[in-house]
């Protein structure tokens, strides 16, 4: 089934029949302390006027992951081809960019654009004005583009033993803006500890890309102050 567009309703796909593997790879950052971003791959159709959708990014995705390639050419080719997409303004519907207003978190969503059979998810992150999100992990790789706005990532890492179950000692490593256009990365139990905050007084925008369904995963958020560590599961989407 193709991923959601602004033709149809707001309901989650179902999979896509590809097949793929769980990847666990060493990654670097596009921006700041990890080097520049790559070159862009060569377009899939010379007619440059035509805009990378989100079919597109998931076709290209879903090919490459079934090709088993390496680590770091997964996310050479990825991160290239979701700042392309990022740069489309109508990669997404309207609709999935505004916060809920309602529920629990009415200053944010997360709404479901794609899941694949590989496990390659795919979703919209609203950030409202002022949210936040302290910190926590995702023991998958990621990708996170920024459509709209602006957003401020801080990243940590844990500096005690790991000794002690329900406890972690956190130290801030690096704080960073990321604009329209920038891709951040995430590396599995290495550089994937942060925290999201807009501090801004509009929502921002991003595509967020997992290599497996993030409702699989049992997650850690972290206290600053306590210490003390929560196990999580992402257990819906906003629009599912």
């Amino acid at each position: 089934m193709r991923p959601i567009s602004s033709t149809i309703d707001t309901r989650c796909p179902l999979h896509d029949n590809y097949r793929g593997s769980r990847l666990i790879s060493r990654i670097f950052r596009l921006r700041g302390l990890f080097g520049t971003a790559p070159a862009t791959p060569e377009p899939r159709s010379a007619m440059t006027t035509v805009k990378y959708s989100l079919e597109d990014f998931t076709r290209d995705m879903e090919s490459l992951i079934e090709s088993q390639p390496g680590n770091q050419q997964i996310f050479d080719k990825g991160s290239a081809w979701l700042e392309r997409l990022v740069s489309n303004p109508d990669s997404i519907p309207m609709e999935f960019r505004m916060p809920l207003g309602t529920g629990p978190r009415p200053n944010h969503a997360s709404r479901m654009l794609y899941q694949g059979e590989s496990g390659l998810q795919v979703t919209a992150v609203v950030w409202g004005a002022g949210d936040h999100l302290g910190p926590h992990d995702h023991l998958t790789w990621g990708m996170i583009g920024i459509l709209d706005n602006t957003l401020t990532e801080t990243r940590y890492h844990r500096v005690d033993d790991h000794n002690v179950d329900g406890y972690a000692k956190l130290e801030k490593d690096r704080a960073a803006n990321f604009k329209p256009g920038e891709i951040t990365l995430l590396i599995p139990e290495t550089d994937e500890i942060h925290q999201m905050d807009n501090l801004t007084d509009k929502p921002t925008v991003e595509i967020h890309v997992y290599g497996n369904d993030l409702r699989s995963i049992d997650r850690h958020a972290y206290n600053l102050e306590s210490g003390k560590v929560t196990t999580f599961r992402t257990q819906k989407w906003d629009n599912c």
